[in-house]
């Protein structure tokens, strides 16, 4: 239990390492959660505008027959 304290202590510097690494996995963390809210609204766009470009096609060929 000793060492377990003697890690959290870090020589005197716990309070200021621990609290680093907790900013560092929330910042990690909220990268991560933006980047994968951006690319899901990045594929509903691209599905969207592939339907409409399958749909102008449609039509195009539709209209040269």
């Amino acid at each position: 239990m000793e060492s377990f304290q003697a890690m959290l202590h870090m020589g005197g510097y716990g309070g200021y390492v621990w609290p680093a690494y907790g900013v560092g996995v929330v910042v990690l963390a909220l990268v991560l959660i933006l980047s994968l809210s951006s690319a899901h609204k990045a594929e509903a766009e691209l599905e969207v505008l592939q339907q409409a470009r399958r749909a102008r096609r449609a039509r195009d060929s539709e209209s040269q027959e």
